[in-house]
C-alpha cells in the first residue's frame, strides 16, 4: 500500500500502487475536503500549491535512521536522520521545526516530542544523544522514562517510546553496542 497526502488539507489516502503501471496518472478525491488532485505513479516530482514542480529526493540513510514500529496508530516507517538535531514528532502540516515527522494518529505523541542529536566524536564515529523535547507524556528509553532535561547516549538497536508509538535506532553498518 502506498500513501499520499491531500495537498489542500494534508489528509492521508492509501491506495494499492501495484494496480497501476509506472508513468500512469491516478486521480484522487480527498474524502475529507473533496479536493481533487492527481499523481503520476513512479514520478519523483510533486507540484506545490503555487504550481511549481519540486523534485523529491531519495532518503539519505548515511547518518542512520529510525524504524517506527507498526501499531494501531501508524504503519511501519523508516525515517532518515541527519547531522545535528533531529526533532521527532507527530506529522502535522502546520507544525514547523520537525524534521523527522511520524505519520500517525497517536494522540499521546506530541508534535515535537523528542530530539536525537547526531554528531561525530573525535575519531569520526557517529554519536547519538536522546532527550525529551519536553513532551506531555515523556520519552522512554527501553522501559525507563527520561528525566527533565536528561540527555542520554543511545546506540544501535535502542528502543524508544514516545506516546504509544515505539521506534528503533539503526546506525550505519549497525555499529556500536546497545543501551536501552
Amino acid at each position: 500500500m502506498k500513501r499520499v497526502f491531500c495537498p489542500k488539507c494534508d489528509h492521508q489516502i492509501a491506495f494499492d500502487e501495484t494496480k497501476y503501471k509506472e508513468g500512469e496518472v491516478v486521480a484522487f478525491v480527498c474524502p475529507q475536503c473533496a479536493s481533487q488532485f492527481k499523481i503520476k505513479i513512479g514520478r519523483k516530482v510533486i507540484r506545490t500549491k503555487s504550481g511549481q514542480e519540486k523534485e523529491i529526493k531519495e532518503p539519505d540513510f548515511s547518518c542512520g535512521y529510525i524504524t517506527v514500529i507498526e501499531n494501531n496508530f501508524a504503519f511501519k516507517q523508516q525515517l532518515p536522520l541527519v547531522m545535528g538535531n533531529n526533532v521527532i514528532g507527530r506529522r502535522n502540516k502546520d507544525t514547523d521545526g520537525v524534521n523527522v515527522p511520524i505519520v500517525t494518529s497517536d494522540p499521546s505523541m506530541g508534535r515535537k516530542h523528542c530530539v536525537i542529536q547526531v554528531k561525530q566524536d573525535k575519531d569520526g564515529k557517529l554519536v547519538y544523544m536522546l532527550r525529551d523535547f519536553p513532551s506531555l507524556t515523556g520519552t522512554f528509553l527501553g522501559n525507563q522514562i527520561l528525566g527533565n532535561k536528561e540527555i542520554v547516549r543511545i546506540k544501535e538497536g535502542a528502543v524508544v517510546t514516545i506516546g504509544a508509538t515505539t521506534f528503533i535506532l539503526h546506525t550505519p553498518g549497525g555499529e556500536g553496542d546497545q543501551k536501552s
